[in-house]
């Protein structure tokens, strides 16, 4: 029996922690706002979400956006942010169990301990995003920390298998995904590849060529932003030898990404990031930027020279992808998710994660600015074809159809 497409409007709830600025929090909008173009009624619940710090989706009332449980601490003397995290979405959780119907579909991401409770309800089926095994972002430097790490870990294995789909967000991270939740990998589970999107609309053709640098990051260690002020600051070293008739003193680094004053590592690492800059001898051509609005982003791009994304490791990386939606090729370290969305040589480059060889892939842009404006061509056009919201959302869409309403021969 032939079958038909399916395209009735759900009731969708999506659950995420803290509803700010950065990767997961610009997939999760961009899932609310495909979803609800698709004709589904959408609601976001979270813990937290700053009017004055946010995506501007989340205030344009094409979702709704209900907060429970802003009073509960985020993190106890700046430690048990995963216990603190825990507690904030079961709260969530559990105001939704008993105060909403229930929902066709649940989008979660993050944090799986909800999963169980929101399945208390039988009709709903829920759905996991996984950006990255958080026991792998955890630190286990310490015997304290591994014991109190250890039922968390246990927990977000068995919890994460009792989602009825689980979405990845890079073929990296489902090979990861298979390394790390062992058990769940011989029990056959196998969770589908399911890539962030861009927006290509929102970005024009790049006003201007400017001799500067720019890095986008959330101000965390993990990010590796030291990589960009070292790498810049070794230009010199290059000029000369590599770099003929260059003229560095009009090139300039600009820093800038998500920063939450409420988080000491952000607080503290821009500290360790200005002193840098300071040590380096470059802090008078280095900017610094927290939490710019989508704006002052995009104008940022505009204005590139060529964008560096310093993580190694990264599970994906939304930033190569916004960076070459704006026409700028891409400098990223050769591991993760950057090797799938990245083409080396074509739309950017891939560099081992150190100074010298980042520099270098930045002495090749200087001197050939015309290569600049090619592989910036070639990345938009790659970023079309391959990584757009409409792509994103037509797949989210089958994804969420395909568990709400089983195709029946």
């Amino acid at each position: 029996m032939e079958r038909k497409k399916d395209s009735s409007k759900l009731n969708i709830a999506i659950f995420h922690p803290d509803l700010g600025i950065g990767g997961a929090e610009r997939l999760i909008v961009d899932a609310a706002v495909e979803l609800a173009s698709h004709g589904h009624n959408v609601h976001i619940f979270t813990a937290h979400h700053d009017k004055d710090r946010c995506f501007e989706e989340t205030l344009a009332g094409t979702f709704s956006v209900t907060v429970y449980g802003a009073f509960l601490p985020r993190h106890i003397f700046y430690r048990f942010h995963a216990l603190c995290a825990y507690l904030q979405c079961i709260f969530v959780a559990l105001c939704v169990l008993f105060m909403w119907p229930s929902f066709d579909v649940i989008l979660a991401d993050q944090v799986s301990v909800v999963i169980p409770l929101l399945k208390l309800k039988k009709p709903m089926k829920v759905v996991f995003y996984c950006h990255f095994p958080d026991l792998l972002l955890a630190q286990h430097t310490t015997v304290l920390r591994r014991i109190y790490r250890k039922p968390i870990d246990f927990i977000e294995e068995i919890t994460t298998g009792m989602a009825d789909m689980i979405l990845v967000n890079s073929r990296f991270t489902a090979s990861t995904f298979a390394n790390t939740f062992k058990h769940l990998h011989t029990r056959g589970l196998r969770p589908a590849v399911l890539y962030p999107a861009v927006n290509v609309d929102q970005f024009d053709e790049p006003h201007s060529n400017k001799l500067n640098f720019l890095s986008i990051n959330r101000f965390e260690r993990k990010k590796n932003i030291d990589l960009a002020i070292s790498a810049f600051a070794m230009l010199h070293n290059l000029e000369g030898d590599v770099l003929q008739n260059s003229n560095l003193d009009d090139a300039s680094l600009t820093i800038a990404g998500g920063y939450d004053k409420r988080l000491r590592e952000n607080v503290e690492y821009l500290e360790e990031l200005k002193s840098l800059a300071e040590r380096e001898g470059v802090s008078h051509r280095v900017n610094f930027i927290t939490s710019c609005s989508t704006d002052e982003r995009n104008a940022l791009l505009s204005q590139c020279l060529c964008v560096l994304y310093t993580p190694k490791d990264e599970h994906f990386g939304i930033v190569p992808l916004e960076s070459m939606a704006a026409h700028k090729p891409v400098i990223a370290c050769n591991s993760g998710g950057p090797v799938e969305t990245i083409k080396d040589g074509e739309t950017g480059f891939l560099c081992d994660p150190t100074p010298q060889k980042f520099s270098l892939a930045m002495a090749k842009l200087i001197q050939d600015p015309t290569m600049a404006k090619r592989m910036g061509e070639e990345a938009r056009r790659h970023v079309t074809e391959s990584f757009s919201t409409k792509i994103f959302g037509q797949r989210l869409n089958q994804y969420i159809l395909d568990i709400a309403q089983p195709k029946r021969d």
